[in-house]
């Protein structure tokens, strides 16, 4: 019993060193602006939106060609 409340002692402690540690670092990181981050959304949204389209008709060029193949095995 002795060694299970020193270890979750130590689970502890080294759970609020983590804490501590984690804070520190945040105040040295370089956070956009608003302007900056406004902008690479945009890029995100547009890029999602460009891909989902491009495979939207990559899937429906390989389903009509997979369709006519099919049909013509079966003919």
């Amino acid at each position: 019993m002795k060694e299970f409340l020193l270890k979750l002692k130590n689970v502890f402690k080294n759970s609020v060193e983590f804490l501590k540690d984690t804070r520190k670092e945040l105040h040295n990181v370089s956070w956009p602006g608003r302007r900056e981050v406004t902008g690479t959304t945009v890029v995100v949204i547009f890029t999602v939106f460009f891909f989902g389209f491009f495979l939207f008709l990559v899937d429906q060029v390989a389903g009509t060609a997979i369709n006519y193949i099919l049909r013509l095995a079966s003919k």
